[in-house]
């Protein structure tokens, strides 16, 4: 399959387009079964899961050696598939918590959701990953200020601050598109029910992925992934089955061709 170009059909067909051990990177937006739309709606839990085991297992055949995937989910989809994906000799690296600012429901009768799951696998231990070039805001800057020039004591050992900031942690807090766009303090419809900040996505893009390598966009939605991962110098390959939203990954694509 040509790079940087959105397959419009069934995940499975596409698949069948890419080689073996292609991949360098894969950010996996799946359905998670809740009834969002008609893509999201599956009769029962074992199709919903026989569905999920057929496409990851796809998605390690596809991965390159040093690949990378990341899987979006809720935590009780999750803990299936993270199971599953060990059971196929997959590397965890970590169960990453998106705080996304924003409850799916006001239930007073459990704590109320605030947070999407993020599973990031490897396929073998010698992966790449670039922790520098996502580094975070230290917290208290006023403490950071004065530790450039003196630095910490720490363990007997003088710490001085990273100018790129701290490392970045397993729990990211990014505003959800809905909350970020909200006009006059109302969520505006958005075309996809579900779309990814470009911030979170690029943060996957840096840390896993080099400059030409190809970044497999599962589920591409509004294509988010796809457009970050071409603005950020990277090649992609995207699918969609829902013709306005591939409609749309094409139009928003566009806007980077100068790029």
């Amino acid at each position: 399959m040509k790079k940087n170009s959105v397959f419009f059909g069934d995940v499975f067909d596409f698949f069948k387009k890419i080689n073996d051990n292609s991949i360098d990177l894969i950010i996996a937006d799946p359905p998670y079964n809740q009834n969002i739309d008609k893509w999201d709606s599956f009769k029962n839990e074992k199709n919903y899961f026989n569905f999920t085991y057929k496409w990851l297992d796809l998605s390690i055949k596809k991965l390159n050696d040093k690949g990378s995937i990341y899987i979006f989910n809720n935590a009780y989809n999750s803990s299936y598939i993270l199971t599953y994906l060990i059971s196929k000799g997959m590397k965890f690296r970590n169960w990453i918590i998106w705080h996304k600012k924003d409850g799916f429901s006001g239930t007073k009768k459990k704590f109320v959701n605030n947070q999407e799951v993020i599973l990031f696998f490897t396929k073998t231990e010698n992966y790449y990953f670039d922790s520098d070039s996502i580094r975070i805001p230290y917290l208290s800057q006023s403490r950071i200020n004065a530790a450039k020039t003196k630095g910490i004591v720490k363990n007997g050992k003088r710490w001085f601050p990273n100018e790129k900031g701290k490392l970045c942690t397993n729990v990211w807090d990014f505003s959800s598109v809905r909350h970020k766009n909200k006009v006059n303090g109302k969520v505006v419809k958005t075309l996809h029910p579900t779309p990814k900040p470009e911030n979170m996505i690029e943060r996957m893009i840096l840390a896993s992925s080099k400059k030409n390598n190809i970044v497999l966009d599962l589920f591409s939605g509004s294509g988010t992934t796809s457009y970050m991962a071409k603005k950020l110098g990277r090649n992609f390959l995207s699918v969609e089955n829902n013709k306005d939203y591939y409609e749309y990954i094409k139009k928003r694509l566009k806007t980077l061709k100068d790029l």
